[in-house]
């Protein structure tokens, strides 16, 4: 069966090339009939079906996302006013975890986790991997790895205190966040709603044991 997603990739890589190259108000205020019916609308009605399709696996309200295309410049030395990619996410539990989705002119990504934990998350997350949490998800992190699913970089480049150097699992209390990414082979383009529901499946484990650890 096609994917009636399918054509969105392709679209949204063509608009948000030809945007890339002309990243100007102007451009964009002319494409934005373009911007509306080839990448929002589509991307709106994906975020359903996918919020859908989690929390009838759940029983829980997975929230979705559509990140706007305006770019805040405030305080940035890069005043070009739009984004080049199309980011989505969707919420899947208490804890913050969230599934990703991201198409940029040359790629489209999958992922998931915990972009950043919050000040009261942080010290309950190292407490947890200094116990029993640590060993099942270091565990967790390799098998993700087999999968195609490649974790984040820590944060903070020593252990912190007043865990020791030599930490078994030192690399997990070095994070202020732990999220995984999956680059989307050609195959799993053309299928978003089916590839992103596999990712889904794929760290729903990962989503488990931070939602224990950070809610315990």
């Amino acid at each position: 069966m096609t994917d009636p997603f399918a054509q969105l990739i392709p679209d949204a890589r063509a608009f948000l090339t030809e945007l890339s190259q002309d990243n100007s108000r102007d451009w964009f205020t002319a494409h934005k009939d373009r911007y509306e019916a080839q990448l929002k609308s589509p991307a709106l009605l994906l975020l359903d079906e996918v919020a859908q399709a989690i929390t009838k696996r759940t029983g829980r309200q997975a929230v979705p996302r559509l990140f706007r295309p305006q770019r805040d410049i405030r305080f940035s030395k890069d005043k070009t006013p739009y984004k080049t990619h199309l980011h989505m996410m969707w919420t899947v539990n208490g804890a913050g975890c969230a599934l990703f989705f991201g198409i940029d002119p040359k790629s489209c990504t999958t992922g998931g986790g915990i972009m950043n934990f919050t000040k009261a998350q942080l010290p309950v997350w190292r407490t947890a991997v200094d116990g029993e949490t640590g060993d099942e998800a270091a565990a967790l992190v390799d098998i993700l790895a087999l999968k195609g699913f490649a974790s984040n970089e820590p944060e903070l480049k020593r252990v912190p205190a007043p865990y020791g150097k030599a930490h078994p699992h030192g690399h997990l209390l070095q994070r202020k966040s732990l999220t995984f990414w999956h680059e989307m082979s050609p195959r799993e383009q053309a299928a978003p709603m089916a590839a992103l529901m596999s990712a889904y499946l794929t760290l729903e484990p990962m989503f488990k044991l931070l939602e224990d650890a950070l809610e315990a």
